[in-house]
């Protein structure tokens, strides 16, 4: 997500103009939404015409409208956000209170103005406009020539950069063709490392490749620390995992990610987080079936009863019920976490 323009009054209310990037941008978005908000966005309006002669036309024209939402409909197959609302700003083509949809597509800027942004609406703001704040896992998926450096958050991994370097095929007596083009690939993927991955955040870095590739480029990039004086990289070796995988495109990850030695490498990870927040679900299930309850209805319940500590949401088949069930629990928390001291809410 891509933040260009933030007004927030002391009084909590304001205006901020984002654009979506992402598929998950999309997700955060519908999840900032609520009805009663304004939102100005660009849009395409069927307008009838009327000639001098009295024939009747139509065409579509693009114009800009303000609306004041009043549903929201999400489709996770397009990544669209269908936004209905009546019109509050005057428009040659709309007029003021005439009903219309606005469809939200990745890439195009809106404006979502509220009365009040309350604490937990811009926390996800920020969290959505800076992915390096979320991503605790990063991986280097790389083979002789070609690295995939991405970040990996809860929900998605996202591709920072791609290194491809043409390495000289080695030749009878002499391999310093060779030699420097691989010095000059790993060099590069050294500075891609240095320039995207914030060590702060990032509790693992995983290199991976096959063959002895992850070996000779771990060796020249410490090395290259020690000579050079980086004392981020020197400090931060225990985080760095070689991996085996079958060739240095990004669709290996998977495979990397699955690996049981990276799996439990990775267990106090956010992106882990998930996974381990169901197995707990399903062994409370199976032990203390009292304190597990699924389904709308009876979580209803346990939230109205201030009692959830994990509210797990998959699925759209009641998108509002769980639009404002997250809510009311996000509520909870801020309601009750110096009174029952929760591990974890959602």
């Amino acid at each position: 997500m891509k933040l260009l323009h933030k007004d927030i009054e002391k009084d909590n209310a304001g205006q901020v103009t984002l654009v979506p990037e992402e598929a998950e941008d999309m997700w955060h978005t519908y999840n900032l939404l609520q009805v009663g908000d304004s939102l100005r966005a660009s849009t395409i309006r069927k307008v009838q015409t009327e000639s001098p002669t009295g024939s009747v036309g139509s065409s579509r024209v693009r114009t800009t409208l303000t609306l004041c939402v009043e549903t929201i409909d999400f489709d996770t197959q397009a990544c669209q956000l269908r936004v209905k609302g009546t019109n509050i700003e005057e428009n040659q083509y709309v007029k003021m209170g005439a009903y219309h949809t606005i469809e939200l597509e990745l890439n195009r800027k809106f404006t979502l103005a509220k009365k009040n942004w309350d604490s937990v609406v811009l926390d996800r703001i920020d969290q959505a406009c800076d992915p390096t704040q979320r991503a605790d896992v990063a991986a280097v998926v790389m083979q002789e020539g070609l690295a995939n450096l991405v970040l990996v958050t809860p929900a998605m991994t996202l591709l920072r950069a791609k290194v491809e370097v043409t390495i000289p095929r080695k030749r009878k007596g002499s391999c310093t063709q060779h030699d420097k083009g691989l010095e000059k690939f790993y060099e590069a993927v050294m500075q891609a490392i240095l320039r995207h991955i914030n060590f702060d955040v990032v509790k693992c870095i995983l290199v991976a490749s096959p063959g002895y590739v992850k070996d000779q480029f771990t060796t020249y990039l410490f090395n290259e620390a020690v000579r050079q004086d980086n004392k981020i990289l020197q400090e931060n070796r225990p985080k760095f995992m070689l991996v085996h995988s079958s060739s240095g495109h990004k669709y290996s990850l998977k495979e990397v990610l699955s690996d049981p030695t990276v799996t439990n490498r990775l267990s106090d990870t956010k992106a882990a987080g998930e996974v381990k927040a169901l197995e707990d679900f399903y062994k409370m299930l199976q032990h203390e079936p009292d304190r597990a309850f699924y389904g709308l209805a009876h979580v209803e319940k346990a939230a109205e009863a201030l009692a959830v500590d994990t509210l797990l949401a998959s699925g759209y088949p009641h998108q509002e019920s769980l639009r404002s069930l997250g809510g009311q629990c996000e509520r909870q928390w801020w309601h009750c976490q110096n009174i029952l001291k929760p591990s974890r809410f959602g």
